[in-house]
């Protein structure tokens, strides 16, 4: 029992780090109605501007407090994402209103290979390390229920409170706020929520630095436990699946169906892996993730969509 809480805690954890990324596509479709591949990207850029601002701030100031330096390689960072935000309304999304969704799905995959290239053009292509100062040691709890206790990373502890939090700070925002209802309302008809004077252009820069954001926090988190590298996008991709569980519209969505595939496949490879060969910690998402579409395209909470001719 003690091993099987392991493993259920280990993938409730991993989980809520797919959310956390799976937010971002979230927060672009419902403002843009497209699905940004981008969102991978925009993890892999982030984490380079952090990882490589803590290494340039104290030698340019002169210090050496590695809190300081992370503080303000944070907000660097974050500046850099929102101008990143502010060059993509201006350049791509602005000049594509109203065009149809293949358009800017093709959008997205252009800044998904701009993004890749440029930002290992400005801040290199190693290895790097982002170190914020999670706790690496792992501890033991339920010592007194489990014989040996039960295994627990406090980093990936640590890291899944973080996620947490922001993923319910921005259920807050859309929920609660003029912004995110005006978000929701671009999202449902462009030409609408111009028509009754919300600003698109200004919507679109507020959701993508949103996005940015979360692909910042994203981008520390998975690059404090694997490194900041060009796998790091890959790790990103883990969240389509959880969107397509979710639902593409659904910020709770994101989060049952990051929960449920974090655990699925920590059990699944643990149970299954030796009946079925290994591996299937890899393939398990996308193989659930075309099971729902198949049987409910829309995901758990996605709005269905019926179309009256």
């Amino acid at each position: 029992m003690g091993f099987f809480l392991e493993t259920l805690i280990g993938g409730l954890m991993s989980g809520m780090l797919y959310s956390l990324v799976a937010l971002g596509f979230v927060l672009i479709f419902k403002a843009s109605g497209v699905f940004n591949f981008a969102q991978g990207a925009m993890v892999l850029f982030a984490a380079l501007a952090m990882a490589r601002f803590a290494e340039w701030i104290p030698q340019w100031l002169g210090f050496e407090s590695l809190l300081l330096a992370n503080i303000l390689a944070f907000f660097a960072a974050m500046a850099v994402m929102v101008a990143t935000a502010w060059v993509i309304e201006k350049l791509v999304l602005g000049r594509l209103v109203n065009q149809e969704g293949i358009t800017l799905l093709m959008a997205t995959l252009g800044i998904t290979y701009f993004l890749d290239g440029f930002g290992q053009t400005i801040f290199g292509s190693d290895i790097y390390k982002i170190d914020v100062g999670l706790p690496k040691e792992p501890m033991f709890i339920l010592e007194n229920v489990f014989e040996g206790g039960v295994l627990l990373s406090q980093e990936e502890l640590y890291a899944a409170l973080i996620a947490a939090a922001l993923v319910a700070l921005l259920s807050l925002f859309f929920q609660k706020t003029g912004t995110g209802r005006a978000l929701r309302a671009v999202a449902d008809d462009h030409q609408a929520a111009q028509s009754i004077g919300i600003p698109l252009n200004r919507i679109w820069v507020i959701v993508w630095s949103v996005a940015g954001f979360v692909a910042l926090v994203a981008g520390i988190i998975w690059g404090s436990k694997l490194g900041v590298q060009f796998s790091l996008s890959l790790v990103a991709l883990k969240a389509l699946p959880v969107v397509i569980l979710g639902g593409l519209t659904s910020v709770p969505g994101a989060i049952i169906g990051g929960l449920i595939i974090g655990v699925g496949e920590k059990l699944s490879e643990i149970y299954l892996g030796p009946m079925l060969g290994g591996g299937i910690e890899i393939w398990f998402a996308y193989v659930l993730a075309l099971v729902f579409l198949l049987v409910r395209p829309q995901g758990l909470f996605g709005e269905k969509i019926i179309d009256r001719v």
